[in-house]
């Protein structure tokens, strides 16, 4: 029952009101990864992960989950993913937790080890201190001839833990021609609320965006997250009942790029060094699977002088899947480990990959397992070859 085959039965049964949306049915749904690399491996291109998400949200609006969880779970997907401001403000109280010397404390004393919540505590992301939020609005232009322009998307927890990616893509698009703008009005891109069932509230994502970065002078509308990007292609799906949007959202469809599909796309200006380092690259599942992009994160890769060397199984799942190592933090662990001993057979220098959520999880599975191995994301590797 935790197979894909397994859950679109069950789907079907409690559809047909033969099963219960009991904490059985709920229990074989939560677990899943929604990795997709069942409709990789499908023949039939069964639309798995839009069933899965139609799933979560029927579990959403009927299941009676606990009163916290489901306080909290309210609390994150409707009032602080969607608001910056609001989102910038819980990230300043993570930051001084990590900073005052308080996250020291609790780890040196195992209070998070009484309290069950080492795992995810090793799992936070490192809030940066200059966050993305400050450049809504701003446009950087490109350098030399210029060969295009585009609206960047800085993301929700990418604006506050990732925030130098965000500036690192920005450089490496000017240094290849890009004018690049980072639309004020832009949300987050609803892939949390889409796979957590949240489902309505990614419809209202997906038309804020839509309004605030669908515009002919842009020849495309980018991310650097594989996540965000998998979402963004999603809209047209999502909007696909709603008169007002369903054409505009098919335009933005047409237009939503990930970073590395983009560059890989307009050709990649010669770098001023080579990376001459041995690099092993992960993809992630919402880029290989949902986006079917393999080809262009390696092509790059290559063309800044890494020797690539392939890991067993790269693109199996990491563990991480969203808010996955969270909420199902032992089965994410076990599918880490798993991982992990695919990367360690080939001893690389730096694991590359294309995904926030994916270098988070590599990075607490280097410090479990002891790897001397650096994690990164394609793009900084081309802003430093630059």
């Amino acid at each position: 029952m935790d197979s894909p085959r397994g859950r679109i039965y069950q789907m079907v049964q409690v559809d047909e009101g033969r099963l219960a949306l009991s904490d059985s049915f709920v229990t074989h749904i939560d677990r899943c990864l929604g990795c997709m690399n069942c409709m990789t491996a499908c023949p039939s291109g069964v639309p798995y992960a839009s069933l899965l998400e139609r799933a979560r949200w029927q579990i959403e609006e009927n299941y009676p989950r606990p009163w916290l969880g489901r306080k909290l779970r309210q609390h994150f997907y409707a009032k602080v993913l969607p608001s910056f401001s609001r989102l910038g403000r819980h990230a300043k109280l993570v930051r001084f937790y990590q900073r005052s010397g308080l996250q020291s404390l609790a780890r040196g004393t195992g209070m998070l080890q009484l309290l069950g919540v080492a795992e995810l505590d090793a799992l936070a992301p490192r809030i940066e201190s200059d966050f993305s939020f400050r450049h809504l609005g701003e446009v950087f232009p490109a350098e030399g001839t210029r060969r295009g322009r585009v609206a960047l998307l800085i993301g929700c927890v990418g604006s506050v833990a990732f925030a130098e990616l965000n500036r690192a893509t920005v450089r490496v698009l000017t240094k290849n021609g890009i004018d690049v703008h980072i639309p004020k009005a832009q949300s987050c891109c609803g892939a949390l609320h889409l796979h957590g069932g949240h489902l309505e509230m990614a419809r209202v994502l997906a038309r804020q965006n839509i309004d605030a970065m669908l515009s002919p002078e842009f020849d495309a509308i980018v991310t650097n997250a594989a996540g965000c990007g998998s979402v963004m292609k999603e809209y047209a799906a999502l909007l696909e009942d709603d008169a007002k949007y369903a054409h505009r959202a098919m335009q933005f469809v047409a237009k939503a790029r990930d970073i590395n599909e983009y560059l890989a796309g307009v050709g990649l200006v010669e770098p001023k060094r080579k990376l001459s380092q041995r690099v092993t690259y992960a993809d992630p599942c919402h880029l290989a699977h949902a986006q079917g992009i393999r080809k262009a994160p390696r092509e790059l890769l290559k063309a800044i002088g890494a020797e690539l060397v392939e890991m067993p199984r790269p693109d199996t799942c990491c563990g991480s899947a969203g808010v996955y190592n969270v909420v199902q933090n032992e089965l994410s662990m076990k599918i880490l480990d798993e991982k992990m001993g695919y990367v360690a057979s080939v001893s690389p220098q730096i694991l590359a990959t294309a995904n926030v959520g994916c270098m988070l999880q590599f990075k607490a599975g280097m410090k479990r397992k002891g790897i001397n191995t650096r994690v990164a994301h394609v793009v900084e590797l081309l802003d430093e070859a630059y």
